[in-house]
């Protein structure tokens, strides 16, 4: 693992690059990074998460800056503008159920091709999917998701990498570490080794590629 500033972090994403961001509705997500992207103007993003979030507040930075491309979420309800750019042409939106979606995410971090669900047969979401049977049931194969880089954060980081996560801001975070290939983390508080004990570690560091310093 290695501490480096906000700016160095997002200066090593490419534009075009295909980002996992943590939250839920803004909740766990990490802003520093996401207001260096909008600063930086990193364009033509995939951005896969849980939802779009706000305006104002998380992903909704992003969209509102024009930088997406693409989402890929289970859904962006909350935020308007995502709407009107999907309605309008300018962004690509890629609905997936909620478990569906965390299951993909999963599936990549432990390096399975995909998983197999009932949800979605007989609806707009089989369209264009592969439809097998198993033990006389029907399932629709999901393919396994992945992306460059993973945008985590953490309540307590520790100096060589080990996350913890508190409460419901915990959401995708562990998962989406798992999932990318290259994995920049924030945190709300850094502190030495071993103040963070061994069994509240969600996510180790060798996982963590890069700690984004707070200074």
């Amino acid at each position: 693992m290695q501490a480096i500033s906000v700016e160095e972090a997002i200066d090593m994403i490419p534009h075009g690059a295909s980002l996992m961001i943590g939250g839920f509705m803004g909740v766990g997500t990490p802003e520093r990074l996401i207001d260096e992207l909008v600063r930086q103007g990193k364009r033509n993003l995939v951005v896969i998460a849980n939802d779009a979030a706000t305006p104002g507040r998380g992903i909704g930075k992003l969209i509102a800056a024009g930088l997406v491309a693409k989402v890929v979420a289970s859904h962006i309800g909350l935020n308007p503008e995502a709407q009107r750019q999907m309605i309008a042409g300018k962004i690509g939106v890629d609905l997936v159920p909620q478990g569906t979606l965390i299951e993909r995410i999963r599936a990549g971090g432990f390096g399975l091709g995909g998983v197999l669900t009932a949800t979605g047969l007989g609806t707009v979401a089989e369209e264009g999917k592969r439809r097998i049977e198993v033990a006389g049931k029907s399932y629709l194969v999901e393919i396994a998701l992945r992306s460059e880089f993973a945008l985590v954060h953490a309540f307590l980081a520790d100096q060589i990498g080990n996350l913890s996560y508190a409460l419901t801001a915990r959401n995708y975070n562990p998962v989406i570490a798992m999932a990318a290939d290259t994995v920049i983390a924030t945190a709300e508080h850094i502190v030495p080794v071993g103040v963070i004990a061994p069994d509240h570690v969600i996510t180790p560091a060798p996982v963590v590629d890069y700690l984004v310093r707070n200074t």
